[in-house]
């Protein structure tokens, strides 16, 4: 049966959005640039029943199962972007590839915060990846969801699909007004293998940059979808095995030897 209060609420939050229009402030060098998207994630969040009550658990279930459909959708409309564009992406090509050893730097960053935190085996999961959904799928089938690594992900998985949208709409702002790197640069840097972080950070580049919109959605496109590709493989191979290894010289550090499965809860 098809949700008409949630189909009436999204669209009442689209139109308050787009009515608020785009916002910009100084802000050093440069602006900082709100966008529509910012606004109805977070007049969403508000309609929530921990919040206003507007919505109820049920609604918050259905909206979820369409999130796919609406990405999906989202996906193809950049896909037609990327043909016009194909040769400019082709040049890049080297610094796409090379950009998704990035991914990595998750793990020296995040493993060694999230032990110094009092985190344990949960750090498996949630400092890997961005733990984005193949990430929770492979942390699920490793490991299983109901386990310390599992709770883990899910952390994450959770607090970047809340908050992961705002912080790369504001993030690329920040970073665009410091005119350090080139828009292309940024708009690759977008594509970490989330549709909703990518097209937030990806419409705040296109207000800055407008005269490039087309070749940014491009890049940042063909940035996510090998992000996506080989995402997986990135992590089975290399990110798990470093983050194990760094988890326990991390570890031997704070508490002076490898815990034991009795220590860390298991």
């Amino acid at each position: 049966m098809i949700n008409w209060k949630l189909h009436i609420t999204a669209m009442a939050l689209v139109v308050i959005a787009e009515l608020i229009g785009i916002k910009s402030f100084s802000l050093g060098p440069g602006k900082v640039v709100f966008v529509p998207m910012l606004y109805a994630l977070i007049l969403g969040i508000l309609t929530t029943p921990n919040f206003f009550k507007l919505t109820k658990q049920k609604d918050m279930e259905d909206a979820g199962s369409l999130v796919g459909i609406t990405l999906m959708l989202l996906m193809a409309r950049y896909g037609t972007l990327v043909g016009p564009t194909l040769p400019k992406i082709i040049s890049a090509s080297p610094a796409l590839i090379l950009q998704e050893f990035g991914n990595l730097g998750t793990v020296f960053l995040g493993v060694p915060l999230a032990v110094a935190f009092g985190l344990k085996r949960e750090t498996i999961g949630a400092a890997h990846s961005i733990a984005r959904e193949p990430n929770v799928a492979l942390i699920g089938e490793k490991y299983g969801l109901d386990t310390p690594e599992g709770r883990g992900v899910m952390s994450v998985y959770i607090a970047g699909t809340v908050c992961g949208t705002v912080f790369f709409g504001i993030m690329a702002s920040f970073l665009a007004a410091l005119k350090i790197f080139h828009p292309y640069s940024l708009a690759m840097a977008s594509g970490v293998g989330s549709a909703s972080m990518m097209s937030a950070s990806l419409g705040t580049l296109t207000v800055m940059y407008p005269e490039m919109a087309d070749q940014l959605a491009a890049f940042a496109t063909a940035s996510n979808m090998l992000s996506g590709l080989d995402g997986v493989y990135m992590a089975v191979f290399l990110a798990l095995p470093m983050t194990e290894w760094l988890y326990k010289k991390c570890c031997i550090i704070k508490y002076g030897h490898v815990l034991t499965k009795e220590e860390e809860g298991k």
